[in-house]
């Protein structure tokens, strides 16, 4: 069933079998008191975890660990006016236990951007929310 809107709530488990669908979600954290948004891409570990590999001297490890983020992917079919978004909200933490950083490293997300010196960086699922159009229908629930 469609809201008003046009956009259909999807439970959590559909948000997660999205996000698993895809490479690259965005996250949003503050910068300097404003928002900020960053391209990343991530892989989702058992719990629904966000996992992000980045350079261990990377501005965006100083700015999250230990604040709370949201990360958000979606995908759009512009040709059949259909798509969806995921919202991860949640508290980063850079991964700092050994055995866990090594299994990481085996089966954890490939960095687009390798550096010498890379950590992990987990975002914990707490508030997993997201929408979906479907063929026509318009912000307003009305069709083309």
């Amino acid at each position: 069933m469609y809201a008003n809107d046009g956009f259909r709530e999807l439970d959590r488990q559909e948000c997660l079998q999205l996000l698993a669908k895809v490479p690259v979600g965005r996250i949003v954290h503050t910068r300097q008191a404003l928002p900020a948004v960053l391209p990343v891409n991530f892989a989702l570990d058992g719990d629904g975890t966000v996992l992000l590999r980045t350079s261990a001297a990377s501005e965006l490890v100083r700015a999250i660990h230990g604040s709370v983020v949201a990360f958000e992917a979606d995908q759009v079919d512009p040709d059949t006016q259909s798509g969806w978004s995921v919202v991860v909200t949640g508290a980063a933490t850079v991964v700092t236990d050994a055995a866990e950083h090594e299994r990481l490293v085996r089966t954890g997300p490939r960095s687009w951007a390798p550096a010498p010196h890379e950590v992990f960086v987990r975002i914990a699922p707490e508030l997993v929310t997201g929408r979906e159009l479907v063929g026509g229908r318009s912000l307003y629930g009305l069709t083309p």
